[in-house]
């Protein structure tokens, strides 16, 4: 199982706005591989995650997923493989304020098509494997930005997904915690075989990475 875009090119914005995110990137990420995007603002990371999610069509190109080709599929049918097969790590958490820790992942299960109820066990595990165990009740407020983010990273585990994307993983956490989250991402990304590729400009994720792909600045690309 891989994840590969071939010759894809997305611009952004309308009129004397509008930019080129992405011309003709080819790249390719494995599975069980920790994969670092790394380069200034304005490179493409974000847009890149938005792709390879299928959040975002391409102009031009083809997203490839184990062998399906994302960007031609219909609306239902990109919807239907977001849930299914991809899982996803945003920068803030993305946490829904009146839930409580287990009650997020209960939820996601949901959406999935899941009965909630049949995936209690799992999402106990899951919460005990990223040391959470503890605050199952505990809703977003009453935890730490990395406690959040830990969340977050089990929610987008929960249906072992073939794709996982992360965004910005430890911009709201001190080093410490970055440490320990990034460790955690890579930990998780090889046990479960998933192909990983988180965004970041932090040299904590990029050391801990198995490969580095490097976005090149706008001023680079022209």
């Amino acid at each position: 199982m891989s994840l590969h875009l071939e010759d894809v090119t997305v611009t952004l914005g309308q009129g004397d706005s509008r930019t080129t995110a992405l011309s003709g990137l080819d790249v390719t990420f494995r599975p069980g591989v920790l994969t670092a995007l790394v380069g200034p603002s304005g490179s493409g990371k974000s847009t890149l995650l938005a792709v390879a999610g299928a959040l975002l069509r391409p102009d031009r190109g083809r997203v490839l997923l184990n062998g399906t080709d994302l960007a031609a599929l219909t609306d239902g049918e990109r919807a239907r493989t977001r849930r299914a097969r991809i899982g996803y790590m945003f920068q803030s958490g993305n946490l829904l304020t009146g839930l409580t820790a287990e009650e997020q992942l209960l939820a996601a299960a949901s959406l999935a098509g899941r009965r909630p109820r049949s995936q209690r066990a799992r999402i106990r595990e899951l919460l005990t494997e990223v040391g959470l165990d503890h605050r199952l009740t505990h809703r977003p407020h009453q935890l730490s930005g990395g406690e959040r983010q830990r969340i977050a990273l089990a929610r987008a585990l929960l249906l072992e997904p073939e794709l996982l994307l992360v965004d910005e993983p430890t911009a709201a956490v001190d080093r410490t915690r970055a440490e320990d989250l990034t460790a955690l991402i890579a930990r998780t990304t090889h046990r479960y075989g998933a192909v990983t590729v988180v965004a970041t400009h932090d040299p904590v994720v990029t050391a801990a990475a198995d490969e580095t792909v490097d976005m090149l600045s706008p001023a680079e690309r022209s």
